[in-house]
């Protein structure tokens, strides 16, 4: 029994009481002859002692005399109740009365207010934080599109953010002097490789001449630069069966992906250190997660997370990452998804249950905490009828 006084007793349901202990600081007295309470400003009624609740808490460890019927009538030394005339009784544990803020309540008030106890307790805690989401693109799948050459874009392919592009598809256009003067030392070496085949091809085999081999190595090599400018083997060929250098070269997505972000127009001179497109792999998506941070102390990686899409369906997954560091109060967590279906769509927001891992904790009913401006409190029973905020 001192164990559960020492660890509280939870009061449930008592909604009134503790409007009554947080906004009045009421002082139970005695009462007059007459049942009439005196108030802060009247004078006690002579050869009377009046003590409130908080006097005798200053009393420390003074015995305490209380009325048998009215529990509420106190006093450090003995006496009669003013109410009904009982003599008052030395009280069994005086240290419940000792206390400079509280109240007391006779037992049949407890009856009639419905009051029921309940014992706090050590117990594994597991909690669920919702919350929610922004689905972001993967940053890990951003794709930067530069230009290989020096130029200007003649034509531009790609109109706006949300596009979707393939890989090898035109997305622009680009008329490039140094790109001339390269296709046109690689015709030098295919007017040599046609005349050398032309002449020695009779000969010997090709396949036996060394000459023939290095030529077309090198021709294989010059022919691979193009590739890797993005430039496609068909416009390579049409060079190759024209002898000609094409003078606005189209250039191909080198990866798919959808346009994030546009930053070159028709007309402008770009380099290689330009970026023109950022592309994204959306087939794999985040889920940005939103924490205040009473609750990021809760969370950790790996633990359990539950999305739910838009169109209500449900996505188990776990935590990827929790930054340590906060932004605008805010702390976010990541969780990634596949996203194959393209059912999430970057942009959107979704709602998020966040399992958090059961941690030892006091416990108790969730119906006895009371919210209040000031904080969240629970009412104690320190015994013999006195009620203690905590």
């Amino acid at each position: 029994m001192a164990k559960k006084i020492a660890a509280g007793i939870a009061l449930l349901g008592i909604v009134i009481l503790a409007w009554y202990l947080i906004n009045q600081r009421i002082a139970i007295s005695w009462i007059d002859t007459q049942t009439t309470a005196p108030t802060a400003t009247q004078t006690p009624i002579p050869g009377t002692k009046t003590s409130s609740l908080f006097e005798i808490g200053k009393a420390g460890k003074e015995q305490i005399w209380i009325c048998p019927m009215h529990p509420e009538i106190m006093q450090n030394h003995s006496g009669t109740c003013p109410i009904c005339g009982m003599d008052l009784v030395q009280s069994k544990n005086p240290a419940a009365h000792n206390h400079d803020h509280g109240v007391h309540i006779d037992t049949a008030s407890i009856q009639k207010l419905g009051v029921r106890l309940e014992s706090v307790k050590k117990a594994p805690l597991s909690q669920e934080i919702y919350t929610y989401g922004n689905v972001i693109v993967d940053g890990d799948t951003l794709y930067n599109v530069h230009t290989k050459v020096d130029g200007w874009i003649k034509k531009l392919n790609i109109n706006s953010v949300g596009q979707q592009i393939r890989k090898g598809q035109i997305i622009y256009e680009i008329y490039s002097p140094d790109l001339i003067a390269q296709q046109k030392e690689y015709l030098r070496f295919v007017v040599r490789r046609d005349q050398t085949l032309k002449t020695i091809g009779d000969i010997s085999p090709l396949v036996e001449n060394p000459y023939v081999m290095d030529l077309l190595q090198e021709l294989s090599r010059e022919r691979t630069k193009f590739l890797h400018k993005d430039i496609g083997i068909e416009s390579v060929q049409q060079m190759e069966d024209s002898k000609q250098a094409i003078e606005v070269v189209k250039i191909l997505a080198g990866q798919a992906g959808v346009v994030t972000q546009i930053n070159a127009r028709e007309g402008n001179f770009v380099t290689p250190s330009t970026t023109l497109f950022t592309l994204a792999d959306v087939s794999k998506v985040w889920v940005d997660i939103t924490l205040y941070p009473d609750q990021a102390g809760r969370v950790q990686n790996g633990d359990a997370v539950t999305i739910k899409t838009p169109d209500g369906q449900e996505i188990k997954t776990k935590l990827d990452f929790v930054n340590p560091l906060a932004e605008n109060n805010k702390i976010n967590a990541r969780v990634t998804l596949n996203n194959t279906n393209l059912r999430l769509r970057p942009g959107s927001f979704v709602d998020v249950i966040i399992h958090a891992q059961p941690h030892e904790a006091l416990v108790l009913p969730r119906s006895s905490v009371i919210h209040t401006g000031q904080g969240d409190l629970v009412i104690l029973s320190r015994g013999e009828g006195h009620f203690l905020p905590c």
